[in-house]
């Protein structure tokens, strides 16, 4: 390009309310191999003292998980929200209303990779709050071998596009 032309700027963004499909499942890449230090780090840093994530010697004595610690629950369910944020609401969203269906059917442990995607389960232009939209989400995390190792439905309010007609 010469000097005085300037290059097409594109920034990356979310999705804005009417580009939400309504049973479309949203593949998130790339995946996230857990580590070690992210399960001490997560955990430490939330005041959760549960031996199951902090303490080696203990949890390999412990039935039902092969002797290995767990990765905190809450820094799966994040991570799994986290890898949905580029692709679909950063820079549309106005607010996330609630989790609720929250469940943790399978364990991960550290050196699992987990991978994410998010179904479109409705939408609908909110009454009480213009330009703006209620988007009814479900996360799905699963590790490598493809077992699901966490889910949680999610309602978000997500800004309807500034052109739209509804606006």
């Amino acid at each position: 390009m010469s000097g005085d032309q300037a290059a097409k700027r594109i920034v990356q963004r979310g999705l804005w309310f009417e580009e939400f499909e309504d049973g479309a499942v949203y593949a998130h890449s790339p995946g996230r191999t857990v580590t070690e230090a992210d399960n001490v780090l997560f955990t430490t840093l939330t005041m959760n003292t549960q031996a199951l994530h902090l303490d080696a010697a203990w949890a390999a004595e412990q039935p039902g998980f092969g002797g290995q610690r767990l990765i905190n629950s809450m820094f799966t369910l994040s991570t799994i929200v986290g890898l949905s944020v580029a692709q679909l609401t950063q820079g549309t969203l106005v607010a996330n209303l609630g989790f609720s269906e929250i469940a943790f059917p399978a364990p991960l442990f550290a050196g699992d990779t987990l991978y994410g995607e998010t179904e479109c389960n409705g939408k609908r232009v909110s009454s009480s709050r213009p330009g703006e939209g209620i988007v009814n989400l479900t996360h799905i995390g699963r590790n490598q071998h493809g077992e699901i190792v966490a889910r949680a439905a999610r309602a978000t309010l997500v800004r309807l596009r500034p052109d739209s007609p509804t606006n």
